[in-house]
């Protein structure tokens, strides 16, 4: 941080305090209240599940303007939760103050480090978040589908303003390792359609509740062809003209972020973002290796024990090419998932003393792989296991135990469930730390062992490849 802003912070929170009320005339639910409030007004959940993407109308503003906005309001949270004294506070209280407090704090870091010129990566991207969204939203009455007609027609400005943001990446050289992007504008093609009844994006108006007139229906079905006709389709051929003509041929020669210029303080950032602890890159990284040893220690015990007797690599390889590894259809596919997640569901109570309502379902996906997607929390929608089947070559039996354990429950339907149903404060709801996240669904896969799966060998041996 240069010397001004060290200056300016402490003035203005000053000034903040200065026009603030007592603090006995303000409450800690206050300050959630208003800070949820305005998260919902910009449709920006710092730090929530990116998979739990969902449009509602108008979609957030994330050009220069907007984040200086968010990040002036973040300051005044700051200042009005020092002057609330956490002692006064009962225990579960104390608790989301500090969740809050450290979630502000770590949100006034982000607006001086890099992370709004990466709103793509290998995994996803916001335009597949906004093409995947439907399959994962309610539609039950008009206004559900009111809001999102205005969010079709929103996203035009929306791609604008990202690829604004991609463009000020480019110009910093803050861009992606070229080799990480290969073939990733296929992401972008397959929105590219001929007929809008088959982009994913129309699949809202194909069916519709039986409340909604039929002339509404037809109102509504012909205006959602006209925006994906008019203002979606163009507004990928946008994106895809530059990614390939000006993304790519600007795209990062050089492995690692740390070999930017400020990238090892963006790289020391990330780490605590992500992980949450005070861990160095360089611990984290032994404790990789550690594990890393043990878990093929574990690998080379069932090689063993299957008298296979070729190496750890002809192992890999037979798993690769032996075709009884893998579903020969889709349905196949869904239904060994479907039959491990029920047969999953009757193990909890065993495991654990408070189980969530919400319930889940499964579906293929056909864009970027399997993942998991929580409920909207409003009891309209279900969680979704999303389990990837545009490849089932990628998709071997032997890991789908370890899989749907991860996405599902006890993993992360599990989780995300729980926390919406457990009378959190709101923003604790839709919080999502990777270490914690991610860890859970670890521990949820090696729990497995436990409730009587991977007793395949085969299928123990995929665990690892997961862990």
């Amino acid at each position: 941080m240069n010397i001004s802003a060290r200056l300016v912070r402490p003035t203005w929170t000053l000034a903040v305090m200065l026009i603030m009320p007592a603090a006995s005339a303000e409450t800690f639910q206050d300050i959630l209240d208003d800070h949820w409030k305005r998260a919902v007004e910009e449709q920006v959940f710092f730090r929530g599940d990116p998979d739990a993407f969902r449009m509602n109308g108008k979609l957030a503003e994330v050009d220069a303007e907007a984040r200086a906005r968010r990040r002036e309001f973040n300051e005044t949270i700051i200042a009005r939760l020092s002057l609330i004294d956490p002692r006064i506070l009962d225990a579960d209280e104390r608790i989301s103050y500090r969740v809050f407090q450290y979630e502000r704090l770590t949100e006034r870091e982000s607006y001086s480090q890099y992370d709004h010129l990466f709103p793509i990566t290998r995994l996803f991207g916001y335009h597949s978040y906004f093409a995947e969204a439907p399959a994962a939203m309610s539609f039950l009455e008009s206004a559900d589908y009111r809001n999102y007609l205005i969010s079709l027609g929103d996203f035009p400005r929306y791609n604008r303003e990202h690829i604004a943001l991609l463009r000020e990446a480019i110009a910093l050289g803050y861009t992606h390792y070229c080799k990480s992007m290969e073939g990733y504008e296929a992401t972008i093609s397959a929105h590219i359609v001929e007929d809008a009844e088959e982009s994913a994006l129309y699949v809202p108006f194909r069916r519709f509740p039986a409340q909604i007139p039929l002339e509404s229906r037809n109102m509504i079905r012909m205006a959602g062809k006209q925006r994906i006709e008019s203002l979606i389709v163009p507004a990928f051929r946008e994106l895809l003209e530059f990614f390939n003509n000006e993304y790519m041929p600007a795209c990062r020669k050089t492995v690692g972020i740390t070999s930017l210029q400020d990238g090892d303080r963006y790289y020391d950032y990330l780490v605590r973002y992500f992980t949450t602890t005070d861990m160095s890159p360089k611990e984290i990284h032994e404790l990789g290796l550690a594990e890393v040893a043990r878990i093929r220690g574990e690998m080379n015990a069932i090689i063993d024990d299957l008298q296979f007797t070729a190496g750890f690599r002809a192992f890999l390889d037979y798993l690769r090419n032996e075709p009884d590894f893998y579903a020969r259809s889709v349905d196949e596919l869904l239904r060994r998932a479907a039959y491990i997640a029920k047969t999953a569901e009757g193990e909890l109570p065993r495991f654990f003393g408070t189980l969530p309502r919400g319930t889940y379902n499964i579906k293929a996906n056909s864009g970027r792989g399997s993942f998991y997607m929580p409920s909207s929390g409003d009891g309209k929608t279900s969680g979704t296991y999303f389990v990837g089947t545009s490849n089932l070559n990628g998709q071997p039996l032997y890991t789908l135990e370890a899989l749907t354990l991860h996405e599902g429950v006890p993993g992360h339907h599990l989780q995300t469930a729980l926390a919406m149903e457990l009378g959190l404060p709101e923003f604790r709801r839709t919080l999502y730390h990777s270490g914690y996240g991610e860890g859970w669904g670890l521990y949820s896969e090696r729990l497995g062992k436990e409730m009587g799966f991977y007793e395949d060998p085969y299928s123990d041996f995929g665990r690892l490849t997961y862990e």
